[in-house]
């Protein structure tokens, strides 16, 4: 049996061309099933040999840091880059492990930008900003992520070196301008831009591979993970729903909002969305239900709704599709997953 990795190597050693490996992983999808396209496939976990290896890893990791971090912190972080590299070097490249390769990028990409912030604390002048240090830091570990993509070509590192790049922006912005500005939190609006700023990303990704047959979509599906929080967060942040300011208003607002990212959902074929709004939507649904007298069951109340309206939505998703794309005008439609039968 072989796998989508097997199939780029024979690619890379000529022993197949692009164009014919992409045809047919199209025609293996759409003989398994006409609607694969929409269930959003990931790769993650091949087998309970990838649990094993993970398990082990952290182990090794954590006790190696743990042994040399006496000496100094920088040392510790030293040491989880450098196995982290080393361990990548075997079970990305020649074993093809799924989720090892996540736990080792995470690793390498967080270890390397603790130990250059350390270090940029120790070596630059006291009196320096202290977001500096932190923002240095974080655009090392942009280079990291990019550096271990050139190598392993894990479908998560995107996400991982935008994470950083975007730690990165907010620690300059909050380092060189006032963290309040004209009365206002300027974190929310920066999230919000920055999210939608991956959304795109994440879009680019997707439109080039809507049959969603290559490593291109997986790593689309980290970036709409990642976009899916910063997008929706400042969104009901700004609404007062964490506050406690839930009238029946500010209810109505999150429900006409969630509709919109469930049409956005369905129109990308990303459920991330909607996922990551989930928790404020259930707050906010509990806390009116509280309002008017069902105090104690409120939670399990709203659960129960939302979470039938999301099992009959999974149901009819591909109908949905169908009715959302249709509607949309074609020179959008040319950039979306395909409709899947």
């Amino acid at each position: 049996m072989y796998t989508d990795d097997d199939l780029d190597t024979a690619i890379g050693q000529g022993i197949f061309d692009a164009e014919s490996v992409t045809r047919f992983k199209q025609h293996i999808a759409g003989k398994a099933s006409p609607r694969a396209v929409d269930e959003e496939n990931f790769r993650l976990i091949s087998g309970f040999n990838d649990i094993f290896v993970t398990i082990a890893a952290l182990i090794l990791m954590i006790s190696a840091a743990w042994v040399v971090g006496g000496l100094h912190p920088s040392a510790a972080f030293a040491m989880l880059a450098v196995l982290s590299w080393l361990l990548s070097i075997f079970f990305i490249s020649h074993r093809r492990l799924a989720l090892p390769a996540i736990l080792f990028l995470i690793a390498f990409v967080s270890s390397v930008t603790a130990l250059s912030s350390v270090l940029l604390a120790a070596v630059l002048p006291e009196h320096m900003v202290p977001q500096i240090p932190l923002l240095g830091a974080f655009a090392v570990g942009t280079l990291a992520a990019w550096v271990h993509w050139l190598k392993f070509k894990v479908p998560i590192t995107v996400a991982a070196g935008t994470a950083s790049l975007i730690a990165g922006v907010i620690s300059s912005v909050l380092a060189f301008w006032e963290f309040e500005a004209f009365g206002t939190s300027i974190l929310n609006p920066l999230l919000f831009v920055c999210g939608v700023a991956t959304f795109l990303l994440a879009m680019c990704w997707d439109a080039q591979d809507p049959t969603r047959t290559s490593r291109k979509s997986d790593v689309a599906f980290w970036l709409h993970l990642l976009a899916a929080p910063l997008i929706v967060h400042p969104i009901f942040s700004a609404l007062g729903i964490l506050g406690g300011e839930n009238s029946v208003l500010s209810i109505a607002l999150v429900a006409i909002l969630y509709l919109l990212l469930g049409l956005v959902s369905i129109a990308v074929d990303r459920r991330a969305l909607m996922v990551s709004a989930l928790v404020y939507v259930l707050y906010a649904f509990s806390e009116l239900l509280e309002a008017y007298g069902m105090v104690s069951i409120s939670l399990a109340v709203s659960g129960v709704f939302i979470g039938s309206m999301l099992l009959l939505l999974s149901a009819f998703w591909h109908k949905s599709r169908e009715v959302v794309v249709g509607v949309l005008p074609g020179r959008l439609r040319v950039y979306l997953p395909v409709l899947g039968g």
